[in-house]
């Protein structure tokens, strides 16, 4: 089967560096052009810049330099885009997965105020399913961009790490092959980058990192004109995490009247569990929770207390 026609030309972005930014900006001369239905593939650089190596030790952590991650490729002019559109972008095929990286940076993470010393472990990523986390422990490679967005409509740089109304650093993990992505045009021409390729996450990406990898990720773009929604919406093709499903889940819970606290709790809890049961260190636990584990709001209508569950699934568990 062939997804292009021939009057949709396939592009690849090739050189990644001399095709990204840092930051939100409509100022930004685009990198392309392209037509509503065409498919683009680019080689993306993971989220560190290429200042991490398979080889990265704690101590390159602590040298991480901010100014310089989190890059997108972009930005990409999409014709006939206007304010007031819809961008449809399709997640059509994520390859080229060689390693990984997951960090805990001082200073960023849910539980930044009790994980104070940098941390990092690589992955290999050579098996297109699974990856090892510690012997006995493979986690399942699901993979997806962590930052995609439009740009604002908002003059000016604008940091790329918040997630905003334009898409930006959202994590969701569910923008797997086969979703589709949907995202409200404020500028003409849309103005689209991507980055910040992750191959496996939990929901929530507590420690602040998920497993951030280089890959060749393929989209097509599809405008809908006079369609008008404030902020991202995704549809997905099916279950979203069948392989974790099929073991079932040990699940600890958080409560108060702050999500993020109650959010805070069920990890602590989980940390507890993961150190307790599977022998592993607290840092490793947190690093696990940011990779496999999903946090759900269970609870927002019993004022004055939320309640937050942490998933864990067995079945990641040999």
């Amino acid at each position: 089967m062939t997804i292009h026609h021939h009057h949709h030309p396939y592009t690849t972005i090739h050189d990644f560096h001399s095709h990204s930014h840092h930051g939100w900006d409509n100022s930004l001369e685009p990198i392309a052009e392209v037509d509503s239905g065409q498919i683009i593939t680019y080689e993306i650089t993971e989220a560190s810049g290429g200042q991490f190596t398979k080889h990265s030790k704690h101590e390159d952590v602590a040298k991480l330099d901010f100014e310089k991650v989190n890059p997108v490729a972009g930005p990409i002019y999409i014709k006939g885009a206007e304010p007031g559109d819809t961008l449809e972008i399709e997640m059509l095929d994520f390859r080229q997965l060689d390693w990984g990286w997951t960090a805990i940076i001082p200073g960023f993470g849910l539980l930044a105020e009790e994980f104070k010393n940098p941390a990092i472990k690589t992955f290999d990523l050579k098996d297109r399913n699974k990856a090892e986390f510690l012997h006995g422990i493979d986690l399942f490679i699901k993979p997806f961009p962590g930052t995609i967005g439009l740009a604002l409509p908002e003059p000016g740089n604008h940091s790329i790490v918040p997630p905003r109304k334009n898409g930006g650093n959202m994590d969701i993990r569910h923008l797997t092959q086969g979703t589709k992505l949907y995202l409200p045009v404020f500028v003409e021409g849309a103005l689209f980058s991507i980055g910040d390729t992750h191959a496996a996450q939990g929901d929530g990406e507590v420690c602040g990192t998920a497993i951030e990898a280089s890959m060749e990720t393929t989209v097509r773009f599809t405008l809908h004109k006079g369609k008008t929604i404030a902020e991202p919406r995704y549809e997905i093709p099916g279950p979203p995490t069948p392989e974790a499903d099929s073991k079932g889940y040990y699940v600890t819970t958080g409560h108060g009247e702050d999500l993020v606290e109650a959010s805070r709790n069920a990890i602590r809890y989980m940390i507890e569990y993961l150190v307790d049961i599977y022998r592993m260190n607290e840092q490793e636990a947190y690093m696990l929770c940011s990779v496999a584990v999903d946090l759900r709001i269970s609870e927002i209508v019993d004022a004055p207390n939320w309640l937050v569950s942490a998933f864990l699934p067995k079945a990641i568990f040999r």
